[in-house]
């Protein structure tokens, strides 16, 4: 039976912890991996931040140092991006990489999905999500995905969110609706 005082059922998106995925220089400008509306995705993050005070966290994509499996023929595929997780292509843009210099937290990962013991470690065990960032048919997708399957409420801002082109960003998010009630997509905050 479920308890409708159970302060996990709430639908207030604001009581979360605001994950930002993804926002790197990797995926902005000329780097094949660019979502077309990254800046449209930070303007909108931006106006999120001040919602969530000592409730935001941040995550990067890098390549392994040594990639194993399946990820061995992917990095073939995308040679470039097989750099140290320092290099400047990894950095977070501005602002979030000046927020993370102040004491934001920042989950590193090897991984489209950022949803595993380092996130939770930060969010904590039962926690609800609020995704935002790049890029929705990967990351922002695989994240969501992993944390429902966790038992953690998700929810995904489609206007803080770009794909790797329009119809990539729609159907992801189409596909995260299926997932309802576990996820839920809201066009904004």
């Amino acid at each position: 039976m479920i308890d409708a005082s159970d302060p996990t059922d709430a639908s207030d998106p604001a009581d979360g912890w605001l994950v930002v995925i993804d926002m790197q220089r990797v995926f902005t400008g000329a780097s094949p991996w660019a979502a077309p509306r990254y800046a449209d995705a930070a303007a909108a993050i931006e106006e999120l931040l001040p919602r969530f005070p000592g409730r935001t966290v941040f995550t990067r994509f890098v390549a392994p140092e040594r990639p194993t499996g399946a990820w061995r023929p992917y990095y073939r595929d995308w040679p470039f991006a097989l750099v140290p997780d320092t290099d400047p292509l990894y950095a977070l843009t501005e602002p979030f990489a000046g927020r993370a210099e102040r004491g934001d937290p920042v989950v590193t990962e090897t991984t489209f999905g950022k949803w595993g013991t380092s996130l939770r470690r930060v969010t904590g065990e039962q926690s609800h999500l609020v995704l935002a960032g790049v890029s929705t048919d990967c990351c922002v997708l695989s994240t969501a995905l992993a944390a429902a399957d966790a038992g953690v409420r998700v929810t995904v801002v489609a206007s803080a969110c770009a794909g790797a082109s329009d119809a990539d960003h729609a159907r992801a998010l189409d596909a995260m609706r299926l997932y309802a009630p576990l996820v839920t997509v809201v066009d904004s905050l």
